[in-house]
């Protein structure tokens, strides 16, 4: 569902007036309504369709709005259903919420309350909508502007695209909408290639391919991931991780659009678009003497910078939703609802591992909760290590006295990685794989950074 898409909602209300309001806000908001003064008619209309929002009265006619959700939230489990009532029960509202429902207000409901309490209704209607496609991209100003920044790259399909951003911030899917945006509904190639796992001795071969006999082993051709990307994208995730002795061959491809398979000498041409992104500032690597500045003109022709989670907390809620219903879908389980509070505290958190980090912590809960629980139990460790900060602990945690060691002249970028794998180190004391893992990195790639950084290495127990 996008923000202009039409729903539909019912309203089980027998009081003409307040349902004529509630319609018309309904209707601005997007949504097209069925009214039904009571159960019975709801009864019937629930029955014959599935409604993407319930708007439901307690008390009606013909009984009480309380004893007949448990009917309409079996029907359809995932649409948002909100009580609303001139006489609260604050019994019946705790019981309501425990079993699901979103949300109970209280007559007199103001036209801004409604407003808001639809609006996010509709970030859970969107969640239930992308989760088929596996794609979740907000509704924040900051994410809205990236959104107007893939269109317009869209529109030069053979530019180049430099994504950047923190760990987890969603370069991939970024990605591969951006690849969507140019490609359409074409059945083209999108070939992601993450550099930190490439071993250096097997980089070309397989990137370029290599012809029979080009290396001990090689008894037969075969095809690298440039050809395999031919006509479509091919995405070099952590392309500041390419060693410097290697990257002479990448600047070919990007800036002639040619390669060359190992042990050939024949030339093959590449159409499609490269698409690269990076945690790092390419710019400081090249004055490090890690990267190539020719290179990185080749591929800074577009920059799109993903922002953290932090930036934009208010499209945490629908992604949490969408995390939880893929994560559902994978255990083969009904999908648990967040509580309010859970909620907020998701919100509230700063996530240094941004998506990935969220996607860990609702995977840890819903593995921890029960089979058939209506309630997702979010993990208590988790809050318990006081996760949870306001923007102004991180404003404070920045100037920590064993934040970065006194010597390191970090980016921003690389002293939130610093930090992370630090925590995450001590975390699982000491251990590689369990780190890089958490960290959602190759072991390499974790290696290569405690190069770098040595002091970071802890003694495992």
């Amino acid at each position: 569902m996008r923000p202009k898409d039409k729903f539909s909602c019912i309203i089980v209300e027998d009081d003409a007036g307040f349902s004529a309001m509630t319609a018309q806000v309904i209707r601005d908001e997007g949504g097209e309504t069925t009214i039904a003064s009571t159960i019975a008619a709801a009864r019937e209309l629930v029955a014959a369709k599935n409604f993407d929002l319930v708007l439901l009265d307690n008390h009606l006619p013909d009984g009480k709005g309380y004893d007949f959700f448990d009917q309409i939230s079996r029907r359809n489990p995932d649409a948002p259903v909100i009580m609303i009532t001139g006489v609260p029960d604050l019994g019946e509202a705790v019981s309501l919420t425990r079993n699901g429902l979103f949300e109970y207000l209280t007559k007199p409901v103001s036209a801004d309350a409604l407003v808001a309490c639809i609006g996010r209704a509709k970030l859970r209607m969107r969640a239930n909508v992308t989760a088929e496609s596996g794609e979740w991209f907000g509704e924040s100003p900051a994410m809205q502007e990236v959104m107007k920044e893939l269109r317009q790259a869209a529109r030069h399909s053979v530019s180049t695209v430099l994504f950047t951003g923190e760990t987890g911030s969603g370069k991939d899917l970024a990605a591969r909408v951006l690849h969507k945006l140019t490609c359409g509904e074409k059945n083209t190639p999108f070939i992601a290639v993450n550099c930190a796992a490439l071993p250096g001795e097997m980089f070309e071969s397989e990137l370029f391919g290599a012809e029979r006999g080009a290396y001990t082993g090689a008894d037969k051709k075969r095809g690298g991931l440039v050809a395999a990307a031919a006509g479509g994208t091919l995405f070099l995730d952590e392309i500041a991780e390419v060693p410097l002795a290697l990257q002479s061959k990448l600047l070919r491809l990007i800036e002639a659009r040619e390669f060359r398979s190992l042990g050939s000498t024949e030339s093959a041409s590449f159409t499609g678009r490269f698409i690269a992104a990076t945690n790092k500032s390419l710019a400081d690597e090249v004055k490090a003497g890690r990267f190539r500045e020719d290179l990185l003109y080749r591929l800074d022709v577009i920059a799109v910078e993903l922002p953290p989670l932090r930036k934009r907390r208010g499209d945490i809620p629908g992604i949490a939703e969408l995390l939880l219903s893929q994560l559902a879908t994978k255990y083969e389980r009904a999908k648990p609802i967040l509580k309010p509070e859970d909620l907020k505290a998701l919100s509230n958190h700063d996530f240094p591992g941004n998506v990935r980090e969220l996607r860990n912590v609702l995977e840890r809960s819903l593995l921890k909760s029960s089979d058939d629980a209506r309630w997702l139990a979010l993990d208590a460790n988790w809050l318990a290590r006081g996760s949870v900060k306001t923007v102004a602990t991180v404003a404070s945690s920045v100037v920590e006295s064993d934040a970065l060691p006194p010597d390191r002249q970090l980016t921003p970028i690389e002293a939130q990685e610093y930090r992370l794998i630090r925590d995450t180190l001590r975390e699982v004391h000491g251990g590689i794989r369990r780190a890089a893992t958490k960290l959602g990195m190759s072991p390499q790639a974790l290696l290569r950074r405690l190069e770098k950084w040595p002091e970071l290495r802890v003694e495992k127990d």
